[in-house]
């Protein structure tokens, strides 16, 4: 979300061909039990060729209702939970057909939840050279340094270590407006 929010006019890629295990279809979230990877199934139309853009959403398993309830279980005692958490009610309530629209749905929450007002912009075709590329700088099979991200509370902090590289929706339900700082803090490190 840093990279996003710091880009003047920042393009979000969807004419790649779809890779597997990244946060493009995931995210983590801490809960009582510790970290949990929240994943949106998804089925790639065209096999190993489908581009991001096509990719599209399963509905046989009930992911929806999985997340919304895991959401709803680790951040509920968060201190910001009940001012943000009906701006996510339609993302559990809509049945998306793509990935990449669910994924605009969502962001658009983020930034309004944030009063950030940035345009999405998808690519046009795919570019190998990008100036300030992020396609794969980020990865849930790599630990992320940690100092790249600035400490904040977390409602599980009693329990566990400051865990960095989760959700933007953990740093939202635990600063609130304050996550912008949050962020801006980690442009200063």
């Amino acid at each position: 979300m840093r990279q996003f929010l710091a880009a003047d006019r920042p393009l979000i890629e969807v004419w790649e061909t779809y890779h597997k295990q990244t946060y493009r279809n995931r995210c983590r979230v801490m809960t009582a039990n510790g970290v949990e990877s929240l994943s949106v199934p998804v089925v790639k139309v065209n096999g190993n060729h489908t581009m991001t853009k096509d990719v599209v959403i399963s509905y046989k398993e009930h992911w929806q209702q999985i997340h919304r309830r895991c959401l709803e279980s680790a951040y509920k005692a968060a201190p910001y939970f009940d001012h943000y958490y009906d701006y996510l009610k339609p993302i559990f309530e809509t049945s998306f057909e793509r990935l990449v629209d669910l994924n605009d749905a969502a962001l658009r929450v983020v930034l309004k939840i944030m009063k950030v007002n940035k345009e999405i912009i998808h690519t046009s075709d795919y570019t190998h050279e990008v100036e300030n590329d992020y396609r794969d700088a980020f990865s849930p099979k790599v630990i992320p340094d940690s100092s790249l991200f600035p400490e904040y509370y977390q409602v599980f902090s009693t329990k566990f270590p400051y865990t960095p590289d989760l959700s933007i929706l953990d740093l939202i339900f635990n600063e609130g407006p304050e996550a912008q700082c949050v962020i801006a803090r980690g442009f200063s490190q």
